[in-house]
């Protein structure tokens, strides 16, 4: 399906139970519709990124996924854009959709999409920001050999191997070089389905200007926050300065834990989203 957006087209799919089969209470044959949860995806990456907390998920809720704009099926506006650019793409998407209140979980770039929705519009009712921060002089930047290479890959590499290139830092020294079939997987994927060149640097003028670390502390929403401890593109030490801004925020660590910590370790944090949406929804 497509949202609309001042002329841009948005992409997004529904999943979950049918309206009418699921109440707030998750008790079966209730005319109430069942609780929604919108997943926003990092930078550059597809819909895809989901999938291990998406599909599950849906098994409870209606669940959202959307192509950020610049990515797969949507549109590639001229850029930079911006994360209230993006965060108005979201407000598109569930207005399309008909939601009137949802549940958001966003990772890296599409945590700083969820803070701004949630500065900027009133369906939000819980965010679980994974892997994010707050942007701004006091954020913790991406380490300069991670930018040197998420941003520059050797000149000899096709298409495949600059995937590759670019996404190692991503993922912990063990799981790489353990799971080479599901890596083989995912660059499938990401050929497939993450943004273009073009769309893939406009959406990075928006993470390299957003900054919210002085609003933040304003959104009460019950918030959790995720990050693996070894994370080389967004230091955790983002997710302890979010939690010392937002009141109503719980913070869990992943030991060991990559930047892509909700791919490798899927089961753990499916289990952890269900339990955090289930006493918020």
């Amino acid at each position: 399906m497509y949202a609309d957006n001042d002329g841009v087209s948005i992409y997004y799919e529904v999943d979950g139970p049918d309206e009418g089969t699921l109440g707030g209470d998750g008790g079966a044959d209730s005319d109430a519709s069942p609780p929604t949860v919108v997943f926003v995806e990092g930078l550059g990456y597809g819909r895809w990124m989901w999938q291990w907390q998406a599909e599950p998920l849906a098994e409870e809720y209606r669940t959202i996924v959307v192509d950020n704009r610049g990515t797969g099926d949507s549109d590639v506006p001229e850029g930079p854009y911006t994360v209230a650019e993006m965060a108005s793409d979201l407000e598109a998407v569930l207005a399309d959709a008909g939601i009137e209140s949802v549940h958001v979980v966003g990772a890296s770039m599409g945590g700083m999409i969820a803070q701004q929705y949630a500065l900027d519009y009133d369906r939000a009712e819980s965010l679980a920001l994974l892997c994010t921060s707050h942007g701004g002089e006091e954020a913790v930047p991406t380490p300069p050999e991670t930018q040197e290479r998420m941003f520059g890959v050797p000149e000899d590499a096709d298409e495949r191997e600059a995937i590759r290139y670019k996404m190692e830092p991503a993922m912990s020294p063990d799981f790489w070089a353990e799971n080479d079939d599901l890596i083989e997987q995912i660059v499938d994927w990401r050929l497939a389905g993450d943004a273009t060149p073009a769309g893939r640097e406009a959406q990075a003028g928006g993470v390299a200007a957003f900054d919210v670390s002085d609003e933040v502390g304003d959104v009460d929403l019950p918030t959790l926050l995720l990050h693996g401890t070894d994370d080389r593109v967004l230091p955790v030490e983002n997710s302890r300065l979010l939690h010392e801004k937002l009141p109503n925020s719980e913070l869990e660590t992943v030991d060991g834990g990559p930047h892509l910590f909700f791919v490798e370790q899927a089961d753990r944090v499916t289990d952890r989203l269900r339990s955090f949406l289930a006493d918020a929804a």
